[in-house]
């Protein structure tokens, strides 16, 4: 990545992504360079995907409907969504027919009919945030069908508020890297620590602190273990001890460390008498006493396929020094993910340095920027979405279910609750062929509603499966505002003129509202600029009931950003609970981390408990009737964010012979008869596709 000096970027605008803040450089009306931001010490290379994205022939450049829909109406030929053709249409005629539908649904169905899909990585703007925009619009004509969790880690944010509390807030409060790099002797990285997905924050990136981070403390004799398939998940000029357990096992693996803590006494009695309840129930379970099974360092091995003296060492070492464990968000994507984030918090309880200065958990240290960075949250405003009035809704990943099965229960968090019949599907922002689990029991679901509309500025999976595609604009096409976890606020310039026909959401939905006769409750009288300016100035109003001073709006728009200065005390995670476990109790119903959960308990889950267990997964290494012999991982790319920018330059020239690299340990390779550059055929039962093997002892042996 380019690094220019401050003085040579002067004066350029500046635009803001998930994967960083960058200075723009144009000629002739056209984007030809992105230079990083003077402010970030370890840039990303992934924006300059977006210079030659920007008009490529996958733009979408008019509104399109597709041909069966168009010509004989909704739910028309469904099962032709991603065959049938399309048909241009002008604006007037698209926002009628997206009138009309959105009129005939909500007339004949009700509110509840309509999915606002609209999850994933939109664009980092403030403003011309697609989901809000969406939301705000379909809550003006009535509501809709909503989801709620994450993909990236719904069963953490399902299960932690049961052992700890608000899961969500917790993420603010992580130990910095400067609290890890002068206290922390062992960092034990359960997923590693990939910086390659710290590139990435949610809303924008504007300091890159990960590599910084991990770098000080190794160099202040922090000692790093990565507990992950893939050496690579966890780099370091210092060193880093790499132990791979078989995929999916990492709660055998942490349930084996915490029998070894219980049986050879360097558990902290004390801390759990104070701070915790229920660990009298999970150590039954760790003698086996509530089902038979001792869960040894011996048992944990024969199920992690590690020695188990390498799992007693790891645990005495992790009582004898200042620990800090860390878990990736990947872990609660395995089968029964709600369970390692349970035994790496147990765990942490059993050795009694949660709120200590460099011990204790944290949750996703590489999983984006922001955890650890040491930044005072900007209060800053957002597009205000309202009130949906619809009470339904689904947990993310149910979008298949929901859609298969109207009308059937389904079971969440400790309640029941029922699928609604999904009529329409209305999305803007992500792609939800990119990140659901099992896509052609997907496609099959997909064909289920009568009308799917689609705000998309690229013929992406999602946009050739839709019925009606509006065209919209690019964040370099538009004014705004970023905003994320950090102590940055950008003014994002628009830099060049979209294609003719292309708008941004809250055009495009101005337009449909109108016709709705809601326009003015949806604009509330203002365009982007008035938008901009008043959510500024509410941030700049927050900020100064907090005795923090921004500029004024103009003078902020002229700077392109302003900073606030980071707390004069570095976070410590829980440190305010352990002072005081009385005055801070947590937000569980004892107050205190619940190692059992009566609340979990009562749901009466057979894979679920009241605490950390090890249930066997569908499908893993460890099945000897499975079918296929390896594990496929597919983890967050170095080189893009999810799929955006996948057609981008940065993504293409890591690219072998077109196709993604897939890598592979060079003895399962030779089993194989595979040598490195083969394209190789990867399949099971669900799906296959094509990869360019790339030969690597980083990657462990099935």
């Amino acid at each position: 990545m380019n690094c220019p000096t401050a003085e040579e970027v002067s004066g350029l605008p500046l635009t803001c992504a998930h994967w960083g803040t960058y200075r723009v450089r144009t000629r002739e009306g056209r984007v030809t360079e992105l230079l990083s931001f003077e402010e970030d010490p370890d840039p990303s290379p992934i924006g300059n995907g977006m210079v030659d994205a920007l008009d490529h022939p996958a733009r979408v450049t008019a509104p399109m409907v597709r041909e069966s829909w168009l010509t004989s109406g909704p739910g028309a030929s469904t099962e032709a969504r991603g065959k049938d053709p399309f048909v241009r249409v002008s604006w007037n005629e698209a926002e009628d027919l997206v009138a009309r539908e959105l009129d005939r649904v909500r007339e004949n169905f009700g509110n509840s009919a309509i999915y606002a899909g609209s999850y994933g990585w939109a664009s980092a703007g403030r403003f011309h945030h697609a989901q809000s925009q969406l939301k705000r619009f379909l809550n003006c004509i009535g509501g809709f069908t909503s989801s709620v969790n994450s993909y990236s880690l719904a069963a953490a944010e399902v299960v932690v508020p049961h052992v700890l509390g608000n899961f969500i807030k917790m993420l603010d409060q992580s130990t910095t890297w400067s609290v890890i790099a002068d206290n922390t002797e062992l960092f034990v990285a359960f997923g590693g620590v990939p910086l390659k997905n710290g590139q990435i924050n949610a809303g924008g990136a504007m300091r890159h602190c990960q590599k910084e981070g991990l770098e000080h403390a190794g160099r202040k004799g922090t000692k790093f273990v990565n507990v992950s398939p893939i050496r690579s998940d966890l780099e370091s000029e210092h060193g880093v001890e790499w132990i791979s357990p078989v995929p999916g096992t990492d709660a055998a693996l942490l349930i084996g460390i915490a029998h070894v803590l219980w049986s050879e006494s360097l558990h902290d009695e004390e801390f759990l008498d104070k701070y915790a309840v229920g660990f009298d129930k999970f150590s039954a379970y760790l003698a086996g006493r509530s089902d038979g099974i001792e869960k040894s360092a011996e048992w944990a091995s024969r199920i992690c396929q590690l020695p188990a003296e390498t799992i007693r060492d790891l645990a005495r070492r992790m009582a004898r020094r200042r620990t800090m464990i860390s878990v990736s968000w990947s872990l609660t994507r395995q089968d029964h993910g709600e369970q390692p984030y349970w035994a790496a918090i147990a765990v942490a309880a059993m050795l009694g340095q949660l709120g200590l200065q460099g011990g204790g958990i944290g949750f996703g240290y590489g999983a984006v920027n922001m955890v650890g960075d040491d930044y005072t949250i900007i209060p800053a405003a957002s597009f205000p979405q309202g009130k949906n009035p619809v009470k339904d809704f689904i947990p993310v990943a149910r979008i298949s279910d929901m859609l298969l099965n109207p009308g059937d229960s389904f079971h969440y968090d400790g309640s029941n609750y029922l699928y609604p019949y999904i009529k329409l599907v209305y999305w803007a922002g992500g792609n939800p062929f990119h990140h659901h689990q099992d896509l052609f029991r997907m496609l099959d679901a997909w064909q289920r509603p009568e009308t799917v509309i689609v705000h998309e500025w690229v013929w992406n999976s999602l946009a050739k499966r839709a019925d009606i595609v509006l065209p919209c604009t690019t964040p370099l096409e538009r004014n705004d505002l970023g905003i994320s976890r950090s102590s940055h606020m950008v003014y994002m310039t628009k830099v060049v003129e979209a294609p003719e026909e292309c708008r941004n959401d809250f055009d495009i939905l101005k337009g449909v509202a109108a016709r709705l006769g809601v326009e003015r409750e949806f604009t509330e009288g203002l365009d982007e600029a008035g938008w901009l300016q008043r959510m500024y100035e509410s941030t700049r109003s927050r900020m100064t009931s907090r005795g923090v001073e921004f500029p004024d709006y103009e003078a902020f728009r002229s700077s392109g950003w302003a900073r606030i200065a980071p707390p004069r005390i570095p976070s410590v995670f829980l440190q305010e609970f352990r002072k005081d476990p009385v005055g801070h109790r947590l937000e569980t119903p004892s107050g205190k981390i619940e190692i059992y959960s009566e609340s979990v308990a009562r749901f009466g889950y057979v894979d679920c408990p009241g605490h950390a267990a090890w249930i066997e997964p569908v499908e893993w290494l460890g099945d000897p009737s499975r079918q296929c012999p390896l594990h496929l991982i597919s983890n967050q790319p170095g080189n893009k964010l999810h799929s955006q920018l996948d057609h981008g330059s940065i993504s293409m020239a890591d690219k072998r012979k077109g196709r993604e690299r897939l890598t592979i340990n060079p003895l399962d390779a030779g089993e194989r008869g595979i040598v490195d550059g083969d394209v190789v055929l990867v399949l099971n039962e669900r799906g296959s596709c094509l990869a360019v093997a790339r030969l690597s002892d980083s990657i462990m042996r099935h």
